[in-house]
């Protein structure tokens, strides 16, 4: 069997940041330390700071009024940090900065009147935050044919946002029945799909068609990870999003020749090496990494940890 072992692939900025906030917060703050939602979508990161004393919550009423907060790397909406200010937490923003500006985006646009037209998925950590950011004035698309049904008052001043994390594919066929239906329709001046996002996903569109299956190292609730597996499906070879080697069934691997393994943006390197590691025992694997870009982003921490890493 051969592996081809794709790159980039695994932790983005963001989430190499968030999870370093975390560690640093856990090292250094009085515990225990609390995390609105999952600091990122990922089974094995969330259970690791979890048995290490670390507490994820859906709701602001679960943390006791005073202590420390994170907020996961998928941003908040305005509500849920006021709510933490009035609960006296020591709030710190985890949020990627590329969400930012997808929440900045949304500030501006409604700021000036706009309908917006946010494309990604109902539910997701990321799209409620954003939309919480102007909830009278941002509508959730999700598939080209909702455009068919949306009715705005005024067509001259619309504009899009998307979720950082979506099918690049997937995102350009609603943009472009946006822009057919409302040709006046207002774009961010730089795409809001994020880089890391799109590395990976090219990737895949790359080197699938050399393989025979693919596995994607990443979370069932991760949307860049379910993206990465639907892109090789669609490229006609079959595909398994599994959160480590215990997820492998050995049926899928029966007449495999060549096996694309891949992870999405919030998956750890330890769960790639753990799968290449029972690839090689069981299978006689031989891996081969191809390497489509470098990656080189990194993001600061959070401003209320900048002091306490410098010290």
């Amino acid at each position: 069997m051969q592996v081809l072992l794709a790159s980039p692939r695994g932790f983005c900025a963001g989430v190499n940041m968030a999870i370093e906030a975390l560690e640093l917060a856990l090292n250094t703050l009085p515990t225990p330390i609390f995390v609105y939602h999952e600091i990122v979508h990922n089974k094995y990161v969330v259970d690791s700071f979890r048995e290490r004393g670390v507490v994820f919550v859906d709701e602001l009423t679960e943390v006791p009024q005073g202590a420390t907060l994170l907020f996961s790397a998928h941003g908040v909406s305005p509500e849920i940090r006021q709510l933490a200010r009035d609960r006296k937490l020591q709030a710190i923003d985890a949020t990627c900065p590329l969400v930012t500006k997808v929440h900045l985006e949304a500030i501006k646009y409604a700021s000036q009147g706009y309908t917006i037209f946010l494309i990604g998925h109902e539910g997701h950590d990321e799209v409620i935050g954003t939309m919480g950011e102007a909830p009278e004035a941002i509508l959730l698309v999700e598939t080209p044919e909702d455009v068919d049904t949306l009715e705005v008052a005024d067509e001259a001043k619309l504009a899009y946002l998307t979720q950082t994390t979506l099918s690049v594919d997937d995102a350009n066929r609603i943009i472009d029945r946006l822009k057919e239906r409302f040709p006046l329709i207002a774009a961010p001046p730089k795409a809001d799909i994020c880089y890391a996002t799109q590395n990976r996903q090219e990737a895949v569109s790359v080197l699938a068609d050399e393989a025979n299956l693919t596995l994607v190292l990443g979370s069932q609730n991760s949307s860049n990870s379910q993206r990465l597996a639907e892109l090789s499906r669609e490229r006609g070879v079959p595909s398994y999003l599994i959160d480590g080697p215990q997820d492998i069934d050995a049926g899928w691997l029966e007449g495999v020749e060549t096996v694309l393994v891949t992870a999405g943006a919030s998956a750890p390197e330890v769960v790639v090496e753990a799968v290449l590691d029972l690839l090689r025992e069981q299978y006689g694997a031989s891996i081969r990494s191809r390497t489509l870009r470098e990656e080189d982003v990194s993001f600061p921490l959070p401003r209320e940890l900048r002091v306490i890493n410098q010290g």
